[in-house]
């Protein structure tokens, strides 16, 4: 199989955790006779520094032209003095926008390894961990207008407005429904539907398109109560999907309960599934450079590229299976780190999962 794969790097420990995951896309490549090819570009505050903007138009062309895409991770606390549309995450916003990226996918899944590390008491987490939150990523409150003034008093004021189309709601409740079926068949749809005019026609769109899935048992819950519901039972939930803002801030939380989010990986897709796969981490400038990052959530970011875009659930199966195994034996990074495990450097662990795919 031949695919063109574009490889953002990013700021802080974004480099880092890219090295070790090309290192294991070579293997998959050698093993499985796959031709990958890997153009590497900039996006973020390393672009800013090189060429003035967040997103260069050569690299949103390479992503455009690209199969898939690879990002480590941008921003740092360098580029907070810029104003909004000129900071690293903006180049995020536009790579979403512009190649239709509407589906977020973020697993919430605690290896069993890794139950100590769990925040929540054991009796909660004693069957392990597996759920789905689905965010849509282009519509809502991030993209809606937006304004700060100052009134004729001198007096500042701002507003952001949540806006949804009802077929921006009907393409990401249909894919929430498509990945429901394909797990324990129960869908959540989380909103805010006694309070907001967005959320009532998200909730009334959601149940026309629920007919077309008789077997899917649909549920309904307000924001408030599902980010109560998900740290006092996580296991009730299988699929959650939810607005813009409202997953942002579900899916940070589901990620925390696994006990840590270096672990967790994520996917931004389009109709066709071709998509941008990240970790859930953030750049981490404070350890960046120091061969300390967790490579993991990038390493399993590359396996969801493989089973979603590129339809080889083998190469996915065998990436987090070596994952799995080497947890299993105790080798961490100093964000897992626990007494009684080995502590690795990035260089380490990710040479810890390449030799485990070897031996498989």
């Amino acid at each position: 199989m031949k695919k063109k794969i574009a490889v953002i790097p990013g700021d802080g420990i974004g480099p880092e955790v890219m090295k070790q995951t090309l290192r294991i896309l070579c293997f998959i490549e050698e093993k499985f006779h796959h031709e990958f090819e890997m153009e590497e570009c900039f996006a973020g505050g390393v672009a800013i520094d090189k060429e003035g903007t967040p997103l260069p138009d050569h690299t949103l062309k390479t992503c455009e032209n690209a199969d898939a895409i690879l990002l480590g991770a941008v921003g740092g606390p360098k580029w907070d003095h810029l104003e909004g549309t000129d900071r690293p995450e903006r180049a995020l916003l536009t790579i979403r926008k512009e190649l239709g990226f509407f589906a977020n996918l973020r697993p919430a899944m605690l290896f069993p390894a890794m139950k100590d590390a769990c925040p929540l008491k054991p009796s909660l987490i004693e069957k392990g961990l597996d759920l789905m939150v689905v965010r849509e990523l282009t519509g809502g409150i991030y993209f809606g207008e937006q304004k700060t003034f100052t009134d004729k008093a001198g007096k500042k004021s701002a507003y952001d407005t949540m806006f949804y189309h009802e077929d921006e709601i009907r393409r990401i409740v249909r894919i929430a429904f498509e990945i429901a079926s394909k797990r324990k068949r129960k869908l959540l749809s989380v909103d805010k539907a006694n309070v907001l005019e967005s959320s009532r026609l998200w909730r009334k769109t959601i149940i026309q398109e629920a007919k077309n899935y008789p077997d899917i048992c649909l549920e309904h819950m307000y924001i408030d109560n599902a980010a109560m519901q998900l740290i006092r039972d996580p296991n009730q939930f299988d699929v959650i999907v939810t607005g813009n803002m409202f997953g942002d801030i579900l899916s940070d939380e589901a990620s925390m309960i696994t006990g840590s989010i270096g672990l967790l990986p994520s996917a931004s897709l389009d109709a066709d599934q071709k998509g941008m796969y990240e970790p859930i981490h953030g750049s981490a400038p404070d350890i960046a450079g120091q061969n300390k990052a967790n490579p993991l959530a990038m390493i399993l970011s590359a396996a969801m590229m493989f089973k979603n875009s590129f339809d080889l659930t083998r190469e996915a199966d065998m990436i987090e299976s070596a994952v799995e195994k080497v947890l299993d034996e105790g080798y961490r990074t100093a964000d897992i780190y626990s007494e009684n495990t080995v502590m690795l450097t990035t260089e380490e662990m990710g040479q810890q999962v390449l030799d485990t795919m070897k031996k498989m």
